[in-house]
Order: C-alpha cells, then sequence, then structure tokens
C-alpha cells in the first residue's frame, strides 16, 4: 500500500514542501530511503524502526521504499523521522487517517518513539499556512514558535503514539495558543543602560545619531574608556521590533538552532560580538550547505566588533558587499543562497597599537600607520560616524549624578524614525536615512547655497571620497530629524563632518 505524508525542509531562510512516499512491497525486510537523504536522513532508518517497536507498533515486514519529493533538492537534518514513521504506518494498515494531507508534519523521533525538537519550525509553519494546510504537527518545544502564524492549528506532540492517536481521531491535542502582544510586552525589559555610563556626553550623541538613522559606528579610544559598555547599550536605545522583523529575525535563529526551548519570538533587536578569530565562513555563513553566518543573526540588530584591527582584513572586506546591500549571497557547489543582513556595524578600536594615544604612544609612526592601514579606506567609507572615545574625567566617574536614561534617548530615536517612515512611505527598500540610495540622497537632502559651500570647503581642504560625502549627508539629514526639522542646516553638516576623524587623521 501505498502512503503519503506532508512534510516541509528549509533552504536559505525560507521553506519548500517535501511529500513523503512510504510504499510497503513483497520481499526481503529492508528499508530503502530515496530522494537525495543526506547521512542524518538515512540514518533516520534505524531510529524510525526502534522506535516503533518501542512505541508498541509492528515492525515493517517486506520491502518498504520512502521516496523524499522533490527528488533533485537535498535533503538534511533529522526532521523527517516523524513523517516517515506516521508514513509507514499508514502504509501498513497500522493507522487509518485521512488527515495526513491537512497537516504538514516534521519532528526527530528518539529511540524510545519520544519526539525531539527540531531547527526550522517557523519558516516550515509560514509555508504551511501559505500551502493552504489546517496546521502542523511538531514538537512540544517548537509548538510555541510556530504557534505565532496566524490562521494555523499547531499540535505540539510529545511522541509517535500520541501523532498516530491524534490523527486517527482517538487522541484530542488542544492546539498551542500565543498571545503576541504579551511576548513583546515581556520582552522589553532591559538589564543595561546609558544612565551608568559616567560622562562620555558627546559619545552617547553620536550613539544617539547613530541610532535614530540606522548608521554604522566606529568608536576609537584607549583601553578602560568605556567602548565596549556604550556599544552594548546602543542596543538599549534603538527603536522596538516591529513584528515582521520579530518573524524575520526569528526565522533566522530557528534555522540555525539558537531559539531557547519554548522560546515563540525573538523581541528585542539581537546584539552579536564575534570574536576578532571569526572566520569568513563565520561571519558570512557558508559550510557545505550555506548557513547563516553572524552578520546575519545580526539582522535588524547590531553587529560589534571590538578590536577591529585584530580581525582578519579579509574577513573584514567580505563585509563591504553586505554593508552597502543589507544581504549576503554565499556561492557554493549545493546552490547559492541569499541570506538577509540589515544590521548596524558598531566597531571599536585602540588609535595605536600600545593602546596609548598617538602623543603618549612608544610607537613609531610607521607602527600606528601599519595599524590603522589594517581597516581599508573602502570599508571605512562605509562607517559612517568615527567617534574618540576620550578618557573619562575622575570627577565625572566620582560624581554621583547620572545621565540620560536609555528610555528617555529613545523618545527622540523612535521621534526621528517616525520622520523617516513618513519621509519613505512607499519606498520599502528604504527603511531608515542609512539606506538611502543616490536617487533618495538628491530629492531629501538638498543643502541651501552656504551649505553648500561650507561642504565644498570640507570634501576639498580633508581629501573626502564621493562615497564620505553621502555618508556626511544622510548623517546630516539624521541630526535634521532628531532636530525636528525638515531642511538641512549647516549647523547639522558641521557636526556630521566632525565625525569623520579617521578621514582627517585627527588624534587626541
Amino acid at each position: 500500500m501505498l502512503a503519503k505524508v506532508c512534510s516541509a525542509a528549509v533552504n536559505g531562510i525560507e521553506a519548500y514542501p517535501v511529500e513523503v512516499e512510504v510504499n510497503a512491497g513483497w520481499g526481503d525486510t529492508v528499508i530503502v530511503v530515496v530522494g537525495l537523504p543526506d547521512a542524518a536522513v538515512k540514518e533516520s532508518r534505524d531510529r524510525v524502526a526502534t522506535a516503533l517497536t518501542n512505541s508498541g507498533f509492528k515492525f515493517p515486514m517486506g520491502r518498504t521504499t520512502i521516496n523524499l519529493a522533490p527528488a533533485d533538492v537535498k535533503k538534511e537534518g533529522p526532521s523527517f523521522d516523524l513523517p516517515i514513521a506516521l508514513g509507514i504506518l499508514a502504509a501498513n494498515e497500522q493507522i487509518e487517517t485521512d488527515q495526513l494531507e491537512n497537516f504538514i508534519i516534521v519532528g526527530e523521533l528518539a529511540l524510545t518513539g519520544a519526539v525531539r525538537p527540531v531547527k526550522g519550525v517557523l519558516p516550515i509553519a509560514i509555508r504551511a499556512r501559505d500551502e493552504g494546510k489546517v496546521g502542523v504537527l511538531v514538537p512540544v518545544e517548537n509548538a510555541a514558535e510556530a504557534a505565532v502564524v496566524s490562521g494555523l492549528e499547531v499540535i505540539p506532540v510529545r511522541n509517535l503514539r500520541e501523532a498516530a492517536g491524534f490523527l486517527e481521531n482517538e487522541v484530542r491535542i488542544a492546539p498551542t495558543r500565543v498571545d503576541v502582544a504579551k511576548i513583546f510586552e515581556d520582552g522589553q525589559n532591559q538589564d543595561m543602560d546609558f544612565a551608568e555610563v559616567k560622562g562620555q556626553e558627546s559619545v552617547k550623541r553620536a550613539l544617539e545619531i547613530a541610532a535614530a538613522g540606522g548608521h554604522n559606528v566606529l568608536l576609537i579610544g584607549p583601553p578602560g574608556t568605556g567602548k565596549s559598555m556604550l556599544a552594548k547599550r546602543l542596543a538599549t536605545i534603538l527603536p522596538p521590533l516591529t513584528l515582521d522583523e520579530a518573524l524575520e529575525t526569528t526565522k533566522i535563529h530557528s534555522i540555525v538552532g539558537l531559539l531557547a526551548p519554548g522560546q515563540a519570538l525573538i523581541t528585542t533587536r539581537p546584539f552579536r560580538t564575534p570574536h576578532h578569530t571569526a572566520s569568513d565562513a563565520g561571519l558570512l555563513g557558508g559550510n557545505i550547505n550555506p548557513t547563516p553566518g553572524e552578520i546575519s543573526l545580526a539582522h535588524h540588530g547590531v553587529l560589534f566588533l571590538d578590536e577591529l584591527p585584530e580581525f582578519k582584513r579579509s574577513v573584514l572586506e567580505t563585509m563591504r558587499q553586505p554593508l552597502e546591500e543589507g544581504r549576503v549571497t554565499i556561492s557554493r557547489a549545493a546552490g547559492t543562497m541569499t541570506f538577509p543582513a540589515q544590521f548596524m556595524l558598531v566597531a571599536a578600536m585602540n588609535p595605536t597599537p600600545d593602546g596609548k594615544m598617538p602623543g603618549e604612544s612608544r610607537c613609531s609612526p610607521r607602527e600606528i600607520q601599519n595599524y590603522l592601514g589594517r581597516i581599508s579606506g573602502p570599508l571605512l567609507d562605509r562607517i559612517d560616524l568615527h567617534v574618540e572615545v576620550p578618557q573619562v574625567k575622575f570627577h565625572e566617574i566620582s560624581s554621583e549624578r547620572t545621565g540620560e536614561t536609555s528610555a528617555e534617548i529613545r523618545k527622540r530615536v523612535v521621534a526621528a524614525r517616525r520622520r523617516q517612515q513618513t519621509r519613505f512611505a512607499g519606498k520599502p527598500r528604504v527603511t531608515c536615512n542609512a539606506r538611502m540610495g543616490p536617487k533618495e540622497i538628491r530629492e531629501f537632502c538638498a543643502l541651501d547655497e552656504h551649505t553648500r559651500e561650507l561642504l565644498k570647503f570640507a570634501m576639498a581642504d580633508f581629501r573626502f571620497s564621493a562615497r564620505a560625502y553621502d555618508r556626511i549627508l544622510k548623517v546630516a539629514r539624521t541630526i535634521a530629524d532628531l532636530d525636528g526639522s525638515d531642511n538641512i542646516t549647516s549647523d547639522n553638516v558641521s557636526e556630521a563632518i566632525q565625525y569623520r576623524s579617521l578621514d582627517r587623521q585627527l588624534w587626541g
């Protein structure tokens, strides 16, 4: 007898349907899996056979052929265990059900028959809804993740016997429900606050501008000045995630397997901090079958690179295209994958190899230049704000006064972002000032004659590149948004110019 079970797999960050066809025939007792299965899928034969026996079902006799369609796409992982087992039961008439075509089924089986969690359930649930399915059968630990998709019955199953009983209408399982609004409300608690940072008001101002416009920022200063402390608190002043952004971010983390058991959504913007020994594949994504890397895991959030010159130059150069386009394309023999990568780059570095300012450093000018030369000019051009972080003075450290809280700064940032959303209505590609292209810069960054002359002299004196010119205009547009102004003034441009310290090579 032939049975068909609906399942799904993930390709990139999207899911595609997989039909599990099981045929029970005559001949020697053997289970054959075809349809380009990888090693984990081939091993499912032994897991499924043992799980069936330990769950009280009969071991299938004769030749059992399992086809995973489409047959020209490689199938990976253990998520097909549960649909294969249910297909075998249906093909051998150990269960009778007409529900198989109504549900997409995924899950790994333990030898006891228990159903274990798998990766990528959120994109699979979205695919099930798009395919018009009634619902999904998923492991209990993945149920909350799938339940954020509206219009879908999410059936959590603990073991093979329970899944078979549900399909035969012998076991009633209540669909999992989640309150998305409450999840967002519970996820807004922040452990860190800008009020904890003593002094550094000019740096806080620069980070506020970066958050308001989605700009990349480089913090330059000696050790102990609070660069990492400031960077980690940047996420607390970014605008809240929208539901669409949360779903897209959660999909990426689900595919990589970074969601905690029972976690439904990522409701706070990611903050990723890879070590400086990270490889190209670790940062961009890769392996034989491409998976998202750190820059995709930071999608809609912050990627913090501490000790920037210590990263391999080849690794840093690979970020140039994602910084411009907001996505990364990885080509391998197995195929080409495109992952979203709209992130804010926040980097920190010392001004010299020994960490001291140039006037105090024992390093020679050549050593300092070689150190700074580890970061290429094209990469620096893509960083909008270069911010010097000075030593904190004693009276600032010892003072009982605290600065503005993250909540107060965030209100101004959110107000500036709302102005940008209104301005860019009808332009889905442009989500903030940092994402403006040449057309939007011409349209929304017009300068009066006096301000244009100011920028002209700055370009000539400091030898700014054409890309730096665009960055200055974008930052000036954000400063004007924070001021609530529709026009960019000379003061806005002057402030934006001072955030190009590495271009001007001003230190100390």
